[in-house]
């Protein structure tokens, strides 16, 4: 006999549904649009994050500290 509750995954992707509607409600404007939007801004602060990562990498400071505390007399 099948699981007449629903599962998680359905419960959350409708509510995703519903958050993206409302959201393109909102900002009057149409779901395809709000969705792509998403995506562009999601790729924009991925490449931001990339570029600030590599230069406040957790090793690379490190190293840099190390390299400072045997330089010091």
């Amino acid at each position: 006999m099948p699981n007449p509750s629903p599962s998680i995954a359905g419960i959350i992707s409708w509510l995703l549904g519903l958050a993206i509607q409302l959201a393109a409600r909102a900002l009057n404007m149409p779901e395809p649009a709000l969705y792509d939007t998403g995506i562009f801004i999601f790729e924009r602060v991925q490449a931001v994050e990339s570029s600030i990562g590599k230069r406040i990498c957790p090793v690379r400071l490190w190293r840099q500290f190390r390299d400072r505390l045997q330089s010091a007399p």
